[in-house]
């Protein structure tokens, strides 16, 4: 028995009324489902080397799984959690991780097998089941690589006139070998040019995709929700512009084809603001310590800010950085000198990295300073240095290249967006009647029926689309307090609101047992 696993065990001596130690079917099987079986199935990128979905499988592997969840190591979530709750985190709680290592340390029981909850089903099918773009990769055959494989598609969209995304959803053609994907839109041929001058579908690029003025729309990785934007934003489309996936393919995946799919929703007719992502702190324009250069055998800092000119909503935060990255760090300091911490990965790792969602959009008056800082380790002790021995890096797009970027997703903001809820911090934890649905969020209708306030913006009505008899709506003024409350009934889906001020409002729609289950911002002109 190893120490660590001792530790735990003696740690929690008794777990169980009746002193008995954790049981797969009474304990571990809800833990494993909830947090390890979308990327450790048949079929998935981590299935291949380690299995968890029957008991006889993840039985093999105790003691490895006990001391992967024990180090954090998996499931991979590099953001601090403690300096920002992010949403839709792919992390395991303290009591969980005490479970598996005791259940471990005692030999991994069983239990009775028919308590255990059913497993989930994977499958390959569409979320958006009726896209307004859907669009495909020439199957790839992935030939002989000693070193991860970048690879750039373009995916013609044929639009012609521009759309907002409300939601969009990235489906591997290969999820043993896909490991994440980066979706980016190109408006200047660019990256179908590159394209064409490769004989094989596709082009390799390392850091981004070759395309100065390409914009990043999106991000997968495995057990990644379907991207959806806050009710009455969007990602702007724009037309005749091409989709770019960037799909990263591990080592030792050759041999392997894939042919990924990209579906994408577009937000319902009416006002919508734009969401813009950009990286607003850079290693060009608002590095305050440049040139991004990092000499060898030495680790260095380098720090970013700038100066927002307009109010904002932030609704995701994401860092870039190479192999050379050891931490990032972002955070805000406003008007009234109030610091709002943003992000924080201690341990920057850059095959696990992505575009990380706030639980509710995060508002920054006009003239915070956003502040970003990385760390580089150019030394022998850091296991990720491309070079042997370390050598002089400068900034570039090359596997050998550093970079610091800290895109933010973001649009016009009001004070209350702060109330639109993108998840509530609720989690699949473990308990004794698990069932089978092991999504985080508030979903409380069944998929695709998704309520919405129309017209937007509204002036003497505004319909609940999508609202259920008994539903009630709650509007509050910028200042929080209560200016409406009305309850639909069979007949009622249409509200007056021309007696309010004009302006924003935060809307929220109650259930019936008075849970909040949809949150925006209505405006009134």
């Amino acid at each position: 028995m190893r120490r660590t696993a001792l530790l735990s065990i003696l740690a929690f001596p008794i777990l169980h009324a009746h002193g008995q130690s954790p049981t797969w079917a009474d304990d571990v099987a809800c833990i494993v489902y909830s947090h390890c079986t979308s990327c450790h199935h048949p079929g998935a990128i981590g299935g291949e080397h380690l299995d968890l979905m029957t008991y006889a499988a993840a039985a093999l592997d105790a003691e490895s799984i006990a001391e992967s969840v024990q180090d954090r190591s998996m499931p991979p979530w590099p953001p601090d959690q403690a300096y920002r709750a992010l949403a839709h985190a792919r992390t395991i709680s303290q009591e969980e991780i005490d479970i598996i290592a005791a259940w471990a340390a005692a030999g991994a029981p069983e239990g009775e097998p028919g308590n255990a909850p059913p497993p989930p089903v994977y499958t390959n099918a569409a979320e958006i089941t009726a896209p307004d773009v859907s669009v495909i990769m020439d199957e790839y055959v992935i030939p002989p690589i000693s070193t991860d494989l970048y690879r750039c598609f373009v995916l013609p969209t044929g639009t012609t006139a521009d759309h907002f995304i409300q939601r969009l959803e990235v489906i591997p053609g290969n999820r043993q070998v896909v490991h994440h994907v980066l979706v980016y839109q190109d408006t200047t041929g660019q990256a179908a040019a590159l394209d064409a001058a490769d004989i094989d579908p596709g082009y390799t690029a390392f850091g981004g995709i070759g395309v100065n003025d390409a914009k990043l729309i999106g991000i997968w990785v495995p057990g990644s929700p379907v991207l959806s934007t806050p009710a009455g934003m969007g990602i702007k489309l724009f037309a005749g512009a091409d989709l770019v996936i960037q799909v990263h393919y591990p080592a030792d995946s050759d041999a392997q084809s894939d042919s990924t799919r990209v579906n994408i929703a577009y937000a319902p007719p009416g006002f919508t603001r734009e969401i813009a992502i950009a990286p607003a702190l850079d290693h060009l324009i608002t590095i305050t310590d440049g040139p991004l250069i990092i000499p060898p055998n030495e680790v260095r800092t380098f720090h970013a800010q700038y100066t927002i000119p307009i109010p904002v909503a932030v609704t995701a935060v994401g860092p870039h950085a190479h192999l050379l990255g050891r931490s990032m760090r972002s955070w805000a300091i406003t008007p009234a000198q109030d610091s709002v911490p943003l992000i924080s990965i201690p341990d920057w790792d850059f095959h696990w990295q992505g575009m990380y969602e706030f639980r509710n959009p995060v508002y920054l008056p006009a003239g915070t300073v956003l502040h970003g800082e990385a760390t580089y380790d150019n030394t022998t002790n850091n296991p990720e240095n491309p070079n042997d021995p370390p050598n002089w890096v400068f900034l570039g797009e090359g596997t050998t290249d550093e970079m610091m970027l800290f895109y933010f997703a973001y649009t016009f903001g009001f004070p209350s967006d702060t109330l639109i809820v993108v998840d509530d911090g609720s989690h699949p934890a473990h308990h004794a009647d698990c069932t089978t649905d092991f999504n985080i969020g508030m979903a409380e209708r069944p998929a695709g029926n998704f309520i919405r306030l129309a017209p937007m913006p509204a002036t003497d009505h505004v319909q609940l689309l999508g609202a259920a008899a008994g539903d009630e709506l709650l509007l509050r003024d910028l200042q929080g307090r209560l200016v409406m409350r009305q309850r639909l009934n069979g007949t009622l889906t249409e509200l007056s609101v021309g007696s309010l001020a004009r302006g924003p409002f935060a809307a929220e729609v109650r259930n019936t047992r008075g849970v909040a289950i949809h949150r925006s911002i209505l405006l009134l002109q």
